[in-house]
């Protein structure tokens, strides 16, 4: 089996990433980079393991969060199916199961809140994953006056926590804001779409999705 740990270390995917997030720099996009990636194949790795999925499928998953992102190289715009297509290559080249090719191709997919939807497991602890990365950390644009509104939003976020509950009937989002650089309103006029996706990935693992901010459920 192709490990993630070959996957994390593999010179040509390293150049891909960086390529790609080379892209979104000159956009004025967040931080899409090596940050952004490990970051989401961890907390998709803690999903599924804290939900008693398999080892493999926690692999999988890994492996899919490391290479969600690499579509951005070919163009923003549709960058989940393209990096899909991208990946199947990668790994097809490697010479990984076809099965675990397609489960991996299928969640990079359905990543991106435009056309994706969590079809599979992967693909559903892949999409709460990456919407829920949001921090100050992301935002590459140091020039306070020239911020837009995904920069403010960014950057307001002092704290971000993705946690399932202890009887594992919830998945709750708990974020600090502060609100003399961005409002609320101001999260949810970006990140609604996302939201609604982290829900109906959420139900499909079968929690409930909460989002919690500066102490206040939001339902």
């Amino acid at each position: 089996m192709v490990t993630f740990e070959e996957i994390k270390h593999n010179p040509t995917i390293k150049q891909y990433i960086q390529k790609a997030d080379e892209s979104l720099v000159a956009l004025g996009y967040t931080e899409h980079s090596f940050a952004h990636v490990t970051k989401v194949s961890v907390t998709a790795a803690y999903i599924l393991q804290t939900l008693g999925y398999s080892e493999h499928d926690i692999e999988l998953v890994k492996i899919a969060g490391y290479l969600h992102d690499i579509g951005n190289l070919v163009n923003r715009i549709d960058h989940s199916q393209s990096g899909a297509v991208m990946a199947f290559r990668i790994l097809d080249n490697l010479n990984m199961d076809p099965e675990d090719i397609a489960t991996i191709v299928t969640a990079i997919g359905n990543h991106d809140e435009g056309t994706g939807v969590a079809v599979n497991p992967l693909a559903a602890a892949l999409i709460l994953a990456d919407k829920s990365d949001v921090r100050r950390s992301r935002v590459r644009n140091r020039d306070f006056s020239t911020f837009d509104i995904h920069d403010r939003v960014n950057y307001s976020v002092v704290s971000s926590n993705l946690e399932i509950c202890e009887n594992k009937n919830e998945i709750i989002l708990a974020l600090e804001i502060d609100t003399e650089i961005s409002t609320v309103m101001d999260y949810f006029e970006i990140f609604l779409k996302r939201m609604i996706m982290c829900k109906k990935a959420a139900e499909y693992l079968g929690m409930k999705f909460k989002l919690v901010i500066n102490n206040q459920t939001l339902q």
